[in-house]
Formats: structure tokens, sequence, C-alpha cells
């Protein structure tokens, strides 16, 4: 089981994620690589936005071949290379999580892998069983 909270004894979320989400009982988890703005015949937009966006759709892929949905996503962190526009940003996590609460993080970087690449965004699952 899956239950998610905002301790009274810490600050109100700054944004729409929770402070933490409590596991209990059987489940099974997925814990996924740094998933990247990359094309499946390897290409990568120039434009950050489209790579975040890209990194997303490759997390649902990964969360479907696992017979999962976004709704099983537990935490994610996202690595960010340079100015991305709060507000595209926030609508471009918000279509993709609906009204799915989870654990987030959000760190600016130098630099990824390759100079190319603007975003990565680590996620993790888990789903009862």
């Amino acid at each position: 089981m899956k239950i998610s909270r905002n301790p009274e004894t810490v600050h109100k979320p700054v944004a729409p994620y929770v402070h933490q989400i409590e596991v209990t009982g059987p489940q099974k988890w997925l814990n996924m690589s740094g998933q990247l703005g990359l094309e499946v015949d390897g290409t990568v937009p120039e434009n950050p936005l489209e790579q975040l966006q890209l990194a997303l759709e490759n997390i649902k892929r990964n969360l479907e071949s696992a017979e999962m949905d976004v709704s099983d996503l537990t935490k994610l962190v996202f690595y960010l290379v340079g100015d991305f526009e709060a507000e595209q940003r926030r609508k471009i996590i918000g279509d993709f999580l609906g009204e799915h609460l989870l654990c987030t993080t959000m760190i600016y970087v130098v630099a990824l892998a390759a100079p190319v690449f603007k975003v990565e965004v680590d996620a993790w699952a888990c789903k009862d069983i």
C-alpha cells in the first residue's frame, strides 16, 4: 500500500508534489535509469522543452513495459541544463502527471553525459501486487 503525506511539521509543498510516500506490504518496484530526451532512432531535439517532453514519454514507455502507469510513480528527479521557461516546464510536467502527486526533486546542473542533452529524469515506481 502507498500512503502519501505532507507532515504538518514540514512546510507546505511549493509545487504539486508530496513530501513523502510510505510503502508497506507486497509491491513490485521499478527503478529506471535516467531517461533522456532521446528518440528511438537516436535523434535528440534541439529544444530543451521538447527534450523534457520526450524524457517523460520515455518514462511512460518504461512504465508500460512493466505493466505500470503514471499513477505508480513515487519519485521523479529532474536534472536540467540551462534556462527552462518555468511556466512551460510546469505545464509539460503537469500534463504528464495529471492529478497524480509524487515526490519530486529538480536540480539545475552544468552538464549531462553529452553537451546535446539538456534534460535527464530519474524515476521510481511502485505497484501493489
